[in-house]
């Protein structure tokens, strides 16, 4: 298939946020072509989803081909956390999601692009992005390579979807918008294990995390394959200990300095080389403007603690095609869904990064991340994490100071987090208050963070949610 001329919408990048982005789309009678440099199936760290994940995945009309591909089914997760140990079990406190799946990420984006094939999208593998040209400021086409070819096609566009991942090809070429946060600097340094020995506690199929004093330990189990185990340190804990040793060593002394990862991999092997890979948590100043939208890494990353990188991906992507269906539908304007976006989107990485900052420091600061006790390390402004929580923390909407109004803020996750962790640690206890107020308190108010708020009317910004019946769009909240 030769590459159009034009097309309604071009998706640049094939991942999670691009082919999740492409099939909603596709599934509206848009005409969206999408390009990635890669060839599928690819390799990608990144192997452990959250439960929302396969909601998404039933929205798009994919949800039975993942089921049935045999992933590693994910109940929940294991914590060794400075000493202490806790067991989070999806939906135990009865929220909405049960359990999730650890994938291969070759094989779960192959199946995404897959199904964003199969439902009308235009996919173009092997396809870069020479140059993006603009009209007026307004991004308008592209200069695409195919692999072994010597000339450029130009792919006139309406709409860009830039899903190009950490390249982020607007954001780093043309906006210049990309903000680190100097805090969470990681370097992860990862390989594949077999033969492991697992805590007798620990559920089949979960993920393992283990602190360490400058990061923390992951093991993630892979149907039919080798685990994955890897360890995320600050950038300048690992240089230091770089200097010393080989990569090979810094590996096998951070595993050393896990009781529980120790015990773990004591009569395993490592059959794979080691890799590794930069963890620069980062946002763009907007996710949105006049005609594109910056999707998944392209618009954000942040420390992989919660697993949240495919969520916040698929999320964006659905989001994305939500707010373009509707623009194309002239339900809305292209202003008002922009707007919407970028709240949208803005307030998901926010209440991820304040739920990531405040576990490190409600349960031990690690070394190199004691300077994380305020937010404004992050470049993010007050008023942003305020509007974030305004929803879910009582008392934010009458402190008028937002720095005061962040300070509430952070002692409410951190109570928050506190009981959520209790409710969990003892199960015997746990099985007697389900169904009591203050569980099912807890349960939707992680919901709200881990789940899907875009599509709850309850949760509308600037009178906007996203509706999937009986058309994925914009959905204006009724007048009463």
């Amino acid at each position: 298939m030769h590459l159009p001329n034009r097309t309604q919408v071009l998706v640049i990048g094939g991942g999670p946020a691009g082919a999740t982005g492409a099939a909603f789309l596709a599934r509206e009678g848009v005409e969206v072509t999408l390009v990635d440099k890669e060839v599928f199936p690819r390799y990608h760290i990144g192997e452990s989803l959250l439960p929302s994940c396969l909601e998404i995945l039933t929205l798009m009309g994919a949800r039975d081909t993942f089921d049935r591909h045999g992933f590693q089914r994910k109940p929940g997760a294991y914590f060794n956390w400075k000493g202490e140990t806790w067991k989070l079990d999806f939906g135990e406190l009865g929220g909405t999601y049960r359990y999730s799946y650890q994938v291969r990420r070759e094989e779960f984006d192959h199946l995404l692009l897959q199904h964003a094939r199969a439902v009308g999208a235009q996919v173009h593998e092997g396809v870069s992005v020479r140059e993006i040209l603009f009209d007026d400021g307004r991004p308008c086409a592209a200069l695409c390579v195919a692999q072994g070819a010597e000339e450029a096609t130009t792919v006139e566009f309406d709409y860009l979807v830039d899903a190009s991942g950490r390249n982020g090809l607007m954001s780093t070429r043309y906006l210049d918008n990309r903000k680190f946060h100097e805090i969470f600097r990681n370097v992860a340094a990862w390989g594949y294990w077999e033969g492991l020995s697992w805590p007798d506690d620990c559920a089949p199929g979960s993920i393992l995390v283990s602190s360490i004093p400058d990061g923390w330990w992951w093991a993630i189990p892979l149907a039919d394959r080798p685990t994955s185990v890897g360890v995320v340190m600050h950038r300048d804990a690992f240089v230091a200990a770089r200097r010393t040793g080989t990569l090979e060593q810094v590996y096998a002394q951070a595993l050393a300095l896990s009781p529980v990862m120790a015990n773990l991999t004591e009569h395993a092997r490592l059959v794979t080389p080691l890799k590794t890979e930069q963890d620069y948590s980062y946002t763009c100043d907007s996710f949105a403007g006049n005609g594109y939208f910056l999707s998944g890494d392209a618009a954000c990353f942040l420390d992989p603690l919660l697993s949240t990188g495919v969520h916040l991906a698929m999320y964006s992507g659905m989001l994305a095609a939500a707010s373009l269906a509707s623009i194309l539908r002239a339900e809305v304007t292209e202003r008002e869904a922009a707007a919407y976006y970028r709240d949208s989107y803005r307030q998901a990485y926010l209440r991820f990064l304040v739920f990531v900052q405040t576990f490190y420091e409600a349960h031990g600061k690690l070394g190199y991340y004691s300077k994380a006790d305020e937010l404004s390390h992050y470049m993010i402004e007050a008023g942003d994490i305020r509007r974030a929580f305004l929803n879910l923390v009582s008392g934010l909407e009458d402190i008028a100071d937002a720095e005061q109004a962040t300070s509430h803020l952070m002692g409410e996750m951190s109570r928050r987090i506190d009981q959520n962790l209790a409710l969990r640690k003892d199960k015997r206890a746990l099985s007697s208050t389900i169904g009591s107020t203050q569980v099912e308190d807890n349960a939707r108010f992680f919901d709200a963070i881990e789940g899907l708020p875009c599509l709850s009317a309850n949760m509308a910004l600037d009178g906007l949610y996203v509706s999937t019946r009986p058309r994925l769009g914009l959905q204006r909240v009724a007048a009463m």
